[in-house]
């Protein structure tokens, strides 16, 4: 097998506030949930290395994702995102089984994709699985709007652990394959800058 290809790359998890981005990238990275709600402030950086195998042709990908953690607050969308998702490969789309709204809104977290002239590869993931008794719209109603964006999309539970670990597996995949069609490692992930690392941090509300 020829020697693994490693790339460090940006990627954004994006989605209304409350959703579960937060606790989505704990699970993922640390293997840990906290029942405590944390509002994103800014951005928030971190890294997870991603081994990915594919067998036609035979090869590893060792990817350093840059998981950036995307403020939801609409208030805040318009000032901040062209900053922070500047640099950023790929994309997790995340809503809330529990509220509708946040399914309805990801029309326009959509909008965010094209990023830098093109679009970027996306996974779309319906969050709160665990919450069976609250869930308020059906699976379905997340594979149309995947589905108009070329996507997969996924159900997870950041409180269990279910599907966290395919959904940001399945936009692994999809980076090597835009690496192989566009030919393009992608740059390290940009550090905010000073004026705006006050504000790329947690807070506890």
């Amino acid at each position: 097998m020829d020697k693994p290809i490693t790339a460090k790359i940006k990627v954004c998890l994006l989605g209304d506030g409350a959703v579960g981005k937060t606790s989505l990238i704990r699970r993922f990275v640390d293997d840990i949930f906290n029942d405590d709600y944390l509002l994103t402030i800014g951005t928030k950086a971190t890294k997870k290395k991603l081994i990915i195998k594919k067998t036609n042709p035979k090869r590893e990908y060792h990817l350093t994702l840059m998981i950036w953690d995307i403020m939801g607050q609409n208030s805040f969308r318009k000032i901040l995102h062209p900053i922070y998702l500047k640099g950023a490969k790929g994309a997790m789309l995340v809503c809330d089984l529990t509220r509708r709204e946040t399914l309805d809104h990801l029309i326009d977290w959509i909008d965010s994709l094209n990023v830098e002239g093109r679009s970027i590869p996306s996974v779309f993931v319906a969050n709160k699985s665990d919450l069976t008794d609250q869930h308020v719209f059906e699976l379905a109603e997340l594979e149309k709007v995947a589905s108009a964006n070329d996507s997969p999309f996924y159900t997870t539970s950041a409180k269990t652990g279910e599907n966290v670990e395919r959904a940001f597996s399945a936009l692994g995949k999809n980076l090597i394959e835009d690496i192989i069609i566009n030919k393009s490692l992608g740059s390290p992930a940009e550090r905010p800058k000073s004026s705006e690392s006050a504000i790329a941090s947690n807070y506890n509300y």
